[in-house]
């Protein structure tokens, strides 16, 4: 994976015109995009150093987390306070909020994600299968459940992100992405979604994947 591919990674997911109840937050027409998807960058760069080979997949970003940042997973504290227990996210990497961002609070899932990994000492790659915030028609503070068609148009970028990071398993975090996975035509693993009260199930579905290897490798046993 090379920084061109980065580039032109995250120009591509800018210029998708996703249409009403679904904000694309890296397009371009919108000046204060460029921090999102300056954030995005520097997450795929510090994710290619540690090469991980798998691959979760979620739903969609939430208001109050990728909406805002611009990374997979992760809200307002996690880019003010000190780098986590992966070396991710701690100043000086060039990561910058908002200003709105100040009067938004934490996405609750991201942190339960984040916690879970630092647990199980496991560090995959993660993505969502609509890679837009889908949200209420005229509510744009609000979260919605991507339609299939949704999900459809994010199908390219989590299998670009697969073939040029070289993973070698994807799961499916949740329902909706697990759907969304298997019309591309995969049989991957699913596990619960960490939302809405589902830390335990996400983190006993993760265990049971990774099975006997070392919690601490990138590696998942194979699937039947």
């Amino acid at each position: 994976m090379t920084s061109s591919f980065i580039e032109d990674f995250i120009d591509r997911l800018a210029a998708v015109e996703t249409g009403p109840g679904c904000n694309n937050f890296f397009d371009h027409t919108v000046p204060g995009n460029a921090l999102r998807r300056r954030n995005l960058g520097i997450y795929l760069q510090e994710m290619l150093d540690r090469s991980p080979k798998v691959l979760l997949v979620g739903e969609a970003p939430g208001y109050r987390g990728m909406g805002i940042t611009g990374v997979p997973f992760t809200n307002r504290t996690m880019f003010q306070g000190p780098a986590n227990s992966f070396g991710l996210f701690g100043p000086g990497k060039g990561y910058v909020l908002p200003a709105k961002a100040a009067g938004v609070a934490a996405e609750p899932t991201a942190t339960v994600m984040w916690e879970v990994l630092a647990e199980l000492e496991f560090l995959p790659l993660l993505w969502s299968a609509c890679p837009w915030h889908t949200h209420v028609p005229g509510q744009p503070l609000s979260n919605r459940t991507p339609t299939a068609a949704e999900t459809a148009l994010g199908t390219p970028f989590w299998q670009a992100l697969s073939e040029e990071f070289s993973i070698k398993t994807l799961v499916a975090v949740g329902n909706v992405a697990h759907r969304s996975l298997q019309r591309s035509g995969l049989d991957v693993p699913k596990i619960r979604h960490p939302a809405h009260g589902g830390r335990s199930g996400f983190k006993r579905g993760l265990q049971e994947l990774l099975g006997p290897f070392p919690l601490k490798t990138n590696a998942l046993k194979p699937t039947p």
